[in-house]
């Protein structure tokens, strides 16, 4: 397995650990209690990781390797 798939991991614990943090506090931040603005922040974050691990993935680099 490459090491950049590992980025892949910064999602998941941020979902599965933060919301016990977040819950834990009352907040508002743009109207959202902070449980809400977390999750649906990470939402938007998951899509920029999984773009970044795309473009330094060095497969996606190669030319002429359509089938």
């Amino acid at each position: 397995m490459k090491p950049i798939y590992f980025l892949a991991l910064i999602p998941v614990i941020a979902l599965l650990g933060g919301p016990f943090w977040a819950n834990s506090m009352t907040p508002y931040i743009l109207g959202m209690p902070l449980f809400f603005f977390w999750n649906f922040s990470w939402l938007i974050l998951t899509s920029l990781v999984v773009f970044l691990i795309y473009k330094l993935d060095p497969i996606n680099k190669e030319e002429g390797s359509e089938e």
